[in-house]
């Protein structure tokens, strides 16, 4: 099974920019959308074959998630079961057979971590979600986590250190997730790989120079990486300030 997950920053703005044309030859069987900025009646997204599935922030113009799926799912749940948690749209759970399926927009902790308080909160409530469902059968987990892990996954660690996205706290709760039993399947298969990022400034010819962030992740379930067979960073694909990720799985999706 192929699955894409990207953080489009704006759907309508980026289907102007090829994202149907890019969806359509990538052939995935998944694709998980995030940062989509709309509601699903603002744009006509023709994807043949696919059910959607969307989850829009009350604001308007903000945040938001959508995953259009070949296979349709045994449910689909929306946000992660927490009150404090809900109205922005940065969730969605889709249940198969063998899986579960969750697309996260992870809360941005803002300059001078102005939200990192409530990032925090997410992260533990988010945590206990995919613990929830991993005990009943393996998750993948994809989306703008909006974190840089280890000082490889940006180009400029040191003068980030400490910033939204590269404070020790969030790589802190990063960790934990892991430690939960999941495992980062992009860094795992490519341990050493440098400047592979998703995610770029729009300042100061930040993509040109590739001096980028790793934020948006295929995590899977410890137990169901042995079924993984490939996961990328699409950086030659252009739309947005992210590119998209890609993972593969082979279609014998192991254990429950």
């Amino acid at each position: 099974m192929k699955f894409i997950s990207w953080n489009v920053n704006g759907l309508r703005a980026c289907m102007k920019k090829g994202f149907t044309e890019f969806m359509t030859q990538a052939d995935a069987d998944v694709i998980c959308v995030q940062e989509t900025k709309m509601q699903p009646g603002q744009a006509d997204v023709q994807l043949s074959g696919y059910h959607q599935y969307w989850n829009s922030a009350e604001r308007k113009g903000y945040s938001g998630t959508a995953v259009f799926t070949r296979r349709e799912p045994l449910s689909v749940a929306y946000d992660i079961e927490n009150p404090l948690h809900t109205g922005e749209g940065r969730s969605i759970t889709l249940e198969f057979p063998e899986f579960y399926l969750v697309t996260f927009y992870t809360p941005n902790s803002q300059p001078e971590l102005a939200r990192i308080d409530y990032r925090m909160q997410w992260e533990d409530a988010a945590r206990a979600y995919l613990q929830k469902l991993d005990a009943q059968k393996p998750v993948i987990l994809c989306g703008d986590l909006n974190v840089a892990h280890e000082e490889i996954d940006l180009k400029n660690p040191g003068p980030n250190r400490g910033s939204a996205g590269f404070s020790d706290q969030e790589r802190e709760k990063f960790t934990q997730l892991l430690h939960a039993g999941f495992t980062d399947t992009f860094r795992t298969l490519h341990p050493q790989q440098t400047g592979a990022y998703s995610w770029w400034s729009y300042r100061f010819h930040a993509r040109e120079n590739n001096a980028g962030w790793r934020i948006d992740y295929f995590l899977v379930s410890d137990r169901l990486f042995p079924q993984v067979t490939r996961s990328e960073i699409l950086s030659d694909i252009y739309g947005s300030d992210h590119c998209p990720i890609l993972l593969e799985l082979t279609e014998n999706m192991g254990s429950r």
